[in-house]
């Protein structure tokens, strides 16, 4: 049986070894083949990452560079000893920050996955998408393929500059594979996808959002490219069912309905585009009440005039990120817009005011950082 790890940057998820900091927890979890235990080796591995938590925490939210490089060194090496140890067959590493100087980047991979480029962490990783581009094209390996999700031209050329130089074939979207159809409601997206490869009609996945067909697209050329490198086979049947089945917290999550309660980690330009977007197909004739706390080292100008054309109320708090932008501030770019708001001292207060406030028939939005989102889904865990 073909043993497959996965390790992902997220809220939660049942395929992953994860030290978390973020959230206010430490935290490892470890899965494996569709199942989030491991039993004891869970308990061991979530002891030891405790035990390094426990002594980092309080020092690791500080501006010292060289801790949090030994964070992500320990991180690294923790995940790599225990794959080593379990000798799997495939292991699917996500990178931390940019790629080009990610602690996973040492590995010779069988696949390299770039999904977009947009302006992100500008102070690591450049003020720029070109720039950006340069770090993320950092995973690229010698004559390795390398998948490019959909993205402006620009960044683009820079990963196909750099590809070239190390004559990696590039599979493109809108190349080499694309969808179309796409019909998204709040029940999931259905979309037809297509490529050299393969030709996939109405495949269904439970995430919500067009952007999620693209992403999607991605991870089945991967897929196909990977067992083709590896001569394994897999049928469409099981394809289609691991794609409906996916389940990604916080992404356009729906946590009740009358009224509706969606909450989305959408905290830069492009994920509030996406998210902006989608909810206006979704409900283009609904009152949206937005509960909003981003951080303060994002583009907050940019972030509002996405959000406030579709906001009939913004709540405007703040999370406990450290990096959390001051109500005040928040307050300012709203004010440029004239949409009504209103303030509290933290994000679950201002879900509270919310709730008394909406009808039956409108929608509630809770976003701008997976900080935020992570206060809603510790108290209906």
């Amino acid at each position: 049986m073909l043993k497959v790890f996965f390790i992902r940057n997220e809220l939660s998820g049942i395929f992953r070894i994860y030290l978390s900091t973020s959230f206010g927890e430490c935290k490892t979890r470890i899965g494996k083949n569709g199942s989030g235990s491991f039993g004891d080796e869970q308990s061991e591995s979530r002891t030891a990452g405790n035990s390094y938590c426990g002594h980092k925490r309080q020092r690791f939210h500080s501006r010292n560079l060289r801790i949090i490089v030994a964070f992500r060194r320990f991180k690294n090496r923790f995940e790599f000893y225990y794959f080593r140890s379990k000798k799997v067959d495939t292991a699917i590493f996500e990178v931390g920050l940019g790629g080009r100087l990610d602690g996973t980047n040492p590995f010779k991979s069988t696949v390299s996955v770039i999904t977009s480029i947009s302006l992100d962490h500008p102070k690591s990783l450049g003020d720029s998408e070109e720039k950006i581009a340069f770090e993320k094209a950092g995973i690229i390996k010698n004559k390795t393929p390398v998948i490019l999700g959909k993205m402006k031209n620009s960044p683009k050329k820079v990963i196909e500059e750099i590809a070239g130089q190390k004559r990696a074939p590039i599979f493109e979207y809108g190349e080499d594979f694309a969808v179309s159809n796409i019909s998204v409601s709040t029940a999931g997206t259905i979309f037809d996808y297509q490529s050299k490869r393969r030709k996939l009609k109405s495949i269904r996945t439970n995430l919500i959002g067009e952007h999620q067909a693209f992403n999607a697209s991605v991870a089945i050329t991967a897929f196909d490219i990977f067992l083709e490198k590896m001569k394994i086979k897999i049928s469409e049947t099981k394809i289609r069912e691991a794609l409906q089945n996916v389940y990604w917290p916080g992404r356009m999550q729906i946590l009740s309905t009358n009224p509706l309660l969606m909450i989305d980690g959408a905290h830069n330009e492009e994920g509030i585009a996406a998210l902006a977007g989608n909810l206006k197909k979704l409900f283009p004739d609904k009152k949206i009440f937005f509960v909003l706390a981003i951080l303060r080292d994002k583009r907050l100008k940019k972030i509002f005039d996405l959000i406030c054309p579709i906001a009939s109320k913004i709540f405007i708090t703040k999370n406990r990120s450290q990096r959390a932008a001051e109500i005040d501030e928040q307050v300012n770019f709203v004010k440029k817009h004239g949409v009504p708001f209103e303030t509290s001292e933290n994000v679950l207060k201002a879900v509270g005011k919310a709730l008394n406030e909406v009808s039956a028939e409108d929608v509630i939005v809770v976003t701008g950082s997976l900080y935020t989102i992570s206060e809603i889904l510790k108290t209906v865990r």
